[in-house]
Protein backbone atom coordinates (compact mmCIF):
# COMPACT_ATOMS: atom_id res chain seq x y z
CA UNK A 1 0.00 0.00 0.00
CA UNK A 2 2.52 2.48 0.61
CA UNK A 3 4.42 1.82 -2.36
CA UNK A 4 1.60 2.55 -4.11
CA UNK A 5 0.98 6.12 -2.34
CA UNK A 6 4.98 6.29 -2.92
CA UNK A 7 4.53 6.14 -7.09
CA UNK A 8 1.74 9.04 -6.73
CA UNK A 9 4.51 11.11 -6.16
CA UNK A 10 5.46 11.03 -9.89
CA UNK A 11 2.54 11.63 -12.34
CA UNK A 12 -0.44 11.31 -10.37
CA UNK A 13 -2.91 12.94 -12.57
CA UNK A 14 -1.49 9.84 -14.92
CA UNK A 15 -2.23 7.48 -12.73
CA UNK A 16 -5.41 5.66 -11.57
CA UNK A 17 -8.53 6.37 -12.80
CA UNK A 18 -10.50 9.46 -12.48
CA UNK A 19 -14.31 9.37 -11.08
CA UNK A 20 -17.33 10.49 -11.43
CA UNK A 21 -20.95 12.07 -9.96
CA UNK A 22 -20.27 12.69 -5.94
CA UNK A 23 -16.23 11.68 -6.28
CA UNK A 24 -15.98 14.09 -9.23
CA UNK A 25 -12.18 15.23 -9.31
CA UNK A 26 -11.15 12.64 -7.41
CA UNK A 27 -9.31 9.47 -8.65
CA UNK A 28 -8.76 5.94 -7.75
CA UNK A 29 -5.97 3.48 -7.27
CA UNK A 30 -5.86 0.17 -6.97
CA UNK A 31 -3.89 -1.55 -4.63
CA UNK A 32 -2.84 -5.25 -2.07
CA UNK A 33 -4.33 -7.38 -5.12
CA UNK A 34 -6.73 -5.15 -6.36
CA UNK A 35 -8.88 -5.49 -3.28
CA UNK A 36 -8.17 -1.96 -1.73
CA UNK A 37 -8.64 1.52 -3.72
CA UNK A 38 -6.73 4.25 -2.94
CA UNK A 39 -8.77 7.74 -3.52
CA UNK A 40 -7.08 10.91 -4.13
CA UNK A 41 -7.29 14.26 -5.21
CA UNK A 42 -4.33 16.08 -7.21
CA UNK A 43 -4.37 19.92 -6.69
CA UNK A 44 -1.66 20.58 -9.48
CA UNK A 45 -1.39 24.45 -8.78
CA UNK A 46 -0.45 23.75 -4.78
CA UNK A 47 1.73 20.62 -6.09
CA UNK A 48 -0.20 18.58 -3.76
CA UNK A 49 -1.60 15.10 -3.84
CA UNK A 50 -4.59 14.31 -1.11
CA UNK A 51 -4.90 10.81 -0.10
CA UNK A 52 -8.85 11.22 1.54
CA UNK A 53 -9.23 7.12 1.86
CA UNK A 54 -7.70 4.14 1.56
CA UNK A 55 -10.27 0.60 2.00
CA UNK A 56 -12.03 -2.63 0.58
CA UNK A 57 -14.31 -2.50 -2.61
CA UNK A 58 -17.11 -3.99 -0.77
CA UNK A 59 -20.08 -2.68 -3.91
CA UNK A 60 -23.39 -2.39 -2.08
CA UNK A 61 -21.58 -2.45 1.30
CA UNK A 62 -22.18 0.61 3.27
CA UNK A 63 -18.35 -0.44 3.98
CA UNK A 64 -17.17 0.09 0.65
CA UNK A 65 -14.33 2.94 0.35
CA UNK A 66 -16.38 4.46 -2.44
CA UNK A 67 -19.18 4.78 -0.23
CA UNK A 68 -17.62 6.04 3.11
CA UNK A 69 -16.04 9.34 0.87
CA UNK A 70 -18.95 9.90 0.07
CA UNK A 71 -20.27 10.18 3.21
CA UNK A 72 -17.34 12.23 4.48
CA UNK A 73 -17.97 14.77 1.62
CA UNK A 74 -21.51 14.98 2.72
CA UNK A 75 -20.03 16.14 5.54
Amino acid sequence: MRLRIDKLKTDPEKQGKPLVDKLKGYRSLRAVGQRYRIIYKVELDKVVVLVVGVGLRKQGDKEDIYAQIEKLLEE
